[in-house]
């Protein structure tokens, strides 16, 4: 029985230190837009927390990480100094008159 402490204790440590390593989210309400278009160039794709219960993939303008037919439309996420242009991969919509 006294094995299976160590044994228990090494498997919990393993434990909290990967879920330690997992990043968080980043909130888009506590950056700055230019902190947020600069972490998504740097990246080329950033998940960003946009509000309590909500989150979107937000990606650069040109580069290819949207998955086809999705290209990169403008969007809008809530920054720390108000509104800031993003872009984020969707569907284009063809609203031609018949």
């Amino acid at each position: 029985m006294s094995a299976r402490v160590p044994t228990l204790l090494m498997a919990m440590a393993v434990v909290l230190a990967a879920t330690g390593l997992a990043d968080a989210r980043p909130d888009s309400r506590s950056m700055g837009c230019a902190q947020i278009r600069t972490m998504i160039q740097n990246h080329r794709a950033v998940v960003l927390t946009t509000g309590p219960n909500t989150y979107d993939r937000y990606v650069r303008q040109f580069g290819n990480e949207c998955d086809w037919p999705e290209v990169p439309m403008s969007a809008y996420v809530p920054s720390r100094d108000g509104d800031c242009p993003v872009y984020r991969c969707e569907e284009p919509v063809n609203n031609f008159p018949n």
